[in-house]
């Protein structure tokens, strides 16, 4: 269960580090990857619900057996940007720079995956 603490807790520590500069980056965010945003209500829509699932990580993490049926949906939080990453990777739509970034949800993904797995024989569920 200390496995799944961890994970959970360094999941939610770096997704906040990662994401609440969003809030402030807008401009920045349009300059550096143009065109600029038009749709702010999607980029802000975007940052607020990725940063509602990292509080849900660091509440995983206070009791990872108690949440463990929500361990597969924070897979599907993590596979649902690392994947399209991939894919449009492939495509030659994203920088390797991006691939990198989601290369960190993918492997958080597994690790929660690892979590559940290594959760399941202390369950009562």
């Amino acid at each position: 269960m200390k496995f799944a603490k961890l994970v959970f807790l360094i999941a939610g520590i770096y997704g906040l580090i990662a994401l609440l500069p969003l809030y402030f980056m807008e401009q920045q965010t349009g300059r550096d990857y143009p065109p600029p945003i038009t749709h702010p209500e999607y980029y802000y829509g975007f940052a607020g619900v990725a940063v509602a699932w990292q509080l849900a990580f660091l509440v995983m993490s206070r009791d990872p057996l108690r949440y463990r049926r929500l361990m597969p949906v924070a897979v599907v939080e993590k596979a649902s940007f690392f994947i399209p990453v991939v894919v449009l990777y492939l495509q030659h739509r994203v920088s390797m720079f991006m691939l990198g970034v989601a290369s960190i949800d993918g492997i958080l993904g597994v690790l929660f995956l690892a979590s559940y797995l290594k959760t399941a024989r202390m369950s009562i569920s």
